[in-house]
């Protein structure tokens, strides 16, 4: 057998069946960061960007996302996605985004979470690239998970 979990005694992929895994209460947090100029904060915060409400259509771009993990990679599980909470924070420079996933199911949520904040970033982008080309998200990653057989984990600072 394989000691790849995604992988058959072949070497092909494969979806892990979780079908003898009893549901648990799950959650993870993840984060993103996106840059941008100062006139593109400057509009941010007197709501003047000219393709509108930035921050509301990131905030639903993500939370629609993670909902959709499955169609965007292959091998993630469809689970019963029943929390997302999409956070985004003008700072300094540009805008922090938070999420968490829960959910009640037999797998975790992390690439859930991932995939909410990814997209929440790169509706940032879409929504000032007019403005300004340069802007830009990196820093992708999971903060925290609760649940399941590895119980919980955050990273350190």
């Amino acid at each position: 057998m394989s000691s790849f979990t995604h992988l058959d005694d072949a070497g092909h992929a494969r979806m892990v069946d979780v079908t003898a895994k009893q549901p648990t209460v799950r959650s993870a947090t993840a984060a993103a960061s996106v840059h941008c100029s100062a006139a593109v904060m400057d509009m941010l915060r007197s709501g003047t960007v000219p393709k509108g409400d930035v921050l509301a259509v990131a905030r639903i771009a993500g939370i629609q996302a993670a909902k959709r993990t499955p169609d965007l990679l292959p091998l993630a599980h469809v689970i019963g996605v029943h929390g997302v909470v999409c956070d985004l924070e003008l700072v300094e420079g540009g805008i922090d985004i938070t999420a968490t996933v829960r959910t009640a199911d037999r797998t975790g949520v992390e690439m859930e979470a991932l995939t909410c904040v990814a997209v929440a970033a790169l509706a940032v982008v879409d929504m000032v690239k007019g403005t300004d080309r340069t802007a830009w998200f990196g820093d992708v990653r999971v903060l925290a998970k609760e649940g399941g057989r590895s119980g919980s984990w955050r990273r350190d600072a």
